[in-house]
């Protein structure tokens, strides 16, 4: 049985490619480029060095991807390499829509810090205040540490990441892990679960008194102009949706990846998006304007375990402190047949993505890629 590695956020899990369906061509030769836009300089250097760095480190490796790049709100840099479908030749565009994984996560974070700030949902009020549903635990679970891997809820086993049920409400996908014990106590440690950010969809439902995909729509996706990213419907015709790929360890290049569905973890890893979207959407979370300062204090400050520990991880979102004493906030997302990295630098005002069509794609050299736009033609980044 051939065995694959998917990237999360939390880590590496190994799971069985049972499901896959037929092998595809591997990624022919081409030039590396398929489309950009770029802007004037000063970013040309740093666009020629990113450029070089993709076709010679990555897209060889990888079926299609995007990457762009946004500088005090305005997009200097995107391009799409490769292809969207291997045996239809059919190319990755600006527009081609990703899985992007748990790079969802985020976006769920902001229908969180809205409903804070409507007074309608209470971080530090049980769960079961909004989900009723869900089963009382020997210590009380709440929305703050469900939003910062507090809450002793666990993460994926066995394999249940290659899920392939269609499940018809968010409470009806509580079921994988709603009887479960807690792993610990909540907040005496830190410990990575998408499925907690599963019951947040929930709650998000129970405080606003909308459907979670309908308030994302309404609330979050569309009032940001997002207008290529959506959740991954496996009944759905999306066009502009990506063939998704495994890589092929035993012939070489890559292999179509097994049909999941993805309708049980919508807030954590669920959507769909490209990177000019996602570098719009971490624009606009730059300053205060869509969101006030109080809720982007509250997304990206370290929450911390009870012995007064950082986690490095606010409400959604990963942060850090670079070697320049830059704030960085960042996501990775893994998933069946998509690798993405999206990340912000707050005081470069520098947003970058990049996203891949690929199982656990080797994207470790676009951490190269945001710093050369930090200091290009931008003082305040030096």
């Amino acid at each position: 049985m051939q065995v694959g590695r998917l990237l999360l956020a939390g880590g590496l899990i190994t799971v069985p490619l049972t499901s896959v369906t037929r092998p595809a061509a591997a990624q022919a030769t081409t030039s590396c480029l398929t489309t950009s836009h770029a802007s004037a300089a000063p970013f040309q250097a740093a666009i020629a060095a990113a450029q070089r760095l993709i076709c010679d480190s990555l897209a060889p490796k990888i079926p299609g991807s995007q990457v762009a790049v946004a500088i005090d709100g305005k997009l200097v840099w995107s391009a799409a390499f490769g292809f969207a479908d291997v045996a239809r030749r059919t190319r990755v565009t600006r527009t081609t829509m990703f899985r992007i994984g748990s790079v969802s996560k985020p976006l769920t974070s902001v229908a969180v810090a809205q409903l804070v700030l409507g007074g309608k949902l209470d971080l530090d009020a049980p769960v079961q205040r909004y989900v009723p549903s869900f089963p009382q635990k020997p210590w009380p679970v709440t929305t703050r540490g469900l939003a910062g891997h507090l809450a002793g809820i666990r993460h994926y086993q066995g394999n249940e990441f290659l899920l392939n049920t269609p499940y018809p409400s968010v409470t009806a996908g509580l079921a994988i892990f709603e009887n479960d014990s807690l792993l610990f106590e909540p907040g005496t440690r830190f410990s990575y679960s998408s499925y907690g950010f599963n019951l947040i969809s929930a709650v998000v439902e129970g405080a606003s008194g909308e459907k979670f995909l309908a308030y994302m729509g309404a609330h979050v996706i569309r009032p940001l102009g997002l207008t290529h990213t959506a959740p991954d419907r496996a009944d759905s015709l999306i066009p502009e949706r990506t063939t998704f790929y495994d890589p092929d360890t035993v012939h070489g290049g890559f292999q179509v990846a097994p049909q999941v569905d993805n309708s049980y973890k919508w807030a954590g890893g669920g959507f769909l998006s490209s990177a000019e979207d996602l570098v719009r959407f971490a624009s606009a979370l730059d300053q205060p304007g869509f969101l006030p300062q109080s809720a982007l204090d509250l997304l990206f400050t370290s929450q911390k375990t009870r012995d007064g520990q950082l986690t490095g991880y606010g409400v959604g979102w990963f942060v850090r402190t670079d070697s320049l004493g830059h704030r960085r906030v960042f996501h990775g997302g893994g998933s069946v047949g998509g690798t993405t990295a999206f990340g912000m630098d707050r005081d470069a005002h520098v947003a970058f993505a990049l996203t891949s069509n690929l199982t656990d794609a080797p994207l470790g050299p676009a951490s190269r890629i945001l710093p050369l736009f930090v200091t290009a033609g931008n003082p305040r980044g030096r």
